[in-house]
């Protein structure tokens, strides 16, 4: 954000809308964005679960299968998320990741991604013990609430241009 001299006492500049009314207007008239408006919240509701679970396996010893399960669900979710989430992207901005708008959104999506494949990995192909996999659930699941915290950050952001009003 660009501010002027602190000096003079003049307020930050206003930030440019998230979106033209070009990119709001197929935003909009997409069904991507109904896709992303339902997996975002299911994807929320697996993290929440898969984490007690977690939670749960490293507390008692316990339900190791479940935990397991359940992080590999919300990997899958994870994936259909983001294919779906580019193709919306690609919709409304033009590409499919890493527009300007959503650029450090989709880099921390990145790292989500990356860090439920090497969990994967190392379940599948590395045969990891358990405290492995689970610290790397994790961290994942740390990276997810950051990435989550950002759309929903952006998601007001959105909201208040809509409405006229700073975020």
């Amino acid at each position: 954000m660009a501010f002027a001299s602190t000096t003079s006492g003049a307020r930050p500049a206003a930030a440019a809308p998230l979106y033209t009314p070009e990119e709001r207007a197929r935003r909009d008239a997409t069904r991507w964005t109904l896709v992303q408006g339902l997996l975002a919240p299911l994807q929320f509701v697996v993290f929440l679960v898969s984490l007690a679970l977690v939670l749960t396996y490293l507390r008692t010893g316990a339900a190791y299968e479940a935990a397991t399960v359940s992080i590999v669900a919300k990997t899958a979710v994870l994936y259909v998320i983001m294919v779906t989430g580019a193709i919306w992207e690609k919709v409304v901005f033009g590409q499919y990741l890493l527009a300007p708008a959503f650029f450090w959104e989709d880099v921390v999506s990145f790292v989500v991604i990356a860090l439920h494949t090497v969990y994967l990995w190392g379940l599948l192909a590395a045969g990891w013990d358990p405290a492995a996999l689970m610290a790397v659930a994790l961290a994942a699941y740390a990276a997810y609430a950051i990435n989550a915290a950002q759309f929903l950050l952006k998601m007001r952001r959105g909201r208040a241009d809509l409405a006229g009003v700073p975020a």
